[in-house]
C-alpha cells in the first residue's frame, strides 16, 4: 500500500513557499542596494551558498506555470519588500529578467513577465526556485535565483519503473 493512501485527505497539502532569515532583516536593507557576496566561482555559477539575506524557495506548482504563469510571494516575506509596484529584476547566471513587483496588492506578486524567465529557463512542474533578495529599496527589487531541477538522475532511469506503488522505485 502506498504510504499515502491511509492518509486522511486534509493532510495531503501542497507544499508552501518557505522563507529563511526575514526576521533578523536591517532597515537598511530598504534604503541601500546590497552589495553581492564574494562566491567561489564566476557569475555564471548555477550553484552557491546562501549569504544570510533574506530567501525563501518555491517548489513549482501548475499556478506557477502554464497557462496562468502566476508566482505571489510568500506572506513572511512582505515585511521585507515594499508596499509599491516598482522595478525588479530576477538574476539567474549571469542574465536578467525584469518585470513588475506588485507590492500595493494584497496578493504581492510577480507580474506577467514571471512566463518569460518560466519559458527562458525550461521550468518544469516540480522544479524549485531559491529566491534571494540581494538589493530592496524603494525603487527597485533584485533577486539572485537559484533552480533546483526536479529531473529524476539519469543514470538511474534505465532502472525506473514506479508507474505505481505496485512497481517502485529501487534505488540500492
Amino acid at each position: 500500500m502506498h504510504p499515502l493512501a491511509s492518509a486522511p485527505e486534509t493532510e495531503l497539502k501542497m507544499p508552501q513557499p518557505q522563507v529563511q532569515h526575514v526576521e533578523n532583516v536591517q532597515m537598511d536593507l530598504q534604503t541601500q542596494p546590497v552589495s553581492s557576496p564574494t562566491t567561489t566561482g564566476s557569475e555564471n555559477d548555477e550553484f552557491f551558498p546562501l549569504s544570510g539575506r533574506p530567501s525563501f524557495h518555491v517548489v513549482l506548482i501548475k499556478a506557477h506555470l502554464k497557462p496562468s504563469y502566476q508566482m505571489f510571494l510568500p506572506t513572511k516575506m512582505h515585511p521585507v519588500l515594499p508596499c509599491a509596484t516598482i522595478p525588479v529584476v530576477l538574476s539567474y547566471r549571469g542574465k536578467n529578467w525584469e518585470m513588475v513587483y506588485y507590492g500595493d496588492r494584497s496578493g504581492k506578486r510577480f507580474d506577467s513577465n514571471w512566463k518569460t524567465f518560466i519559458i527562458d529557463n525550461d521550468l518544469k512542474l516540480g522544479d524549485a526556485c531559491v529566491f534571494e533578495l540581494m538589493e530592496c529599496n524603494s525603487k527597485n527589487v533584485k533577486f539572485r535565483v537559484q533552480i533546483l531541477r526536479g529531473d529524476f538522475p539519469s543514470e538511474l532511469l534505465a532502472r525506473v519503473n514506479g508507474e505505481s506503488s505496485n512497481t517502485p522505485i529501487i534505488i540500492d
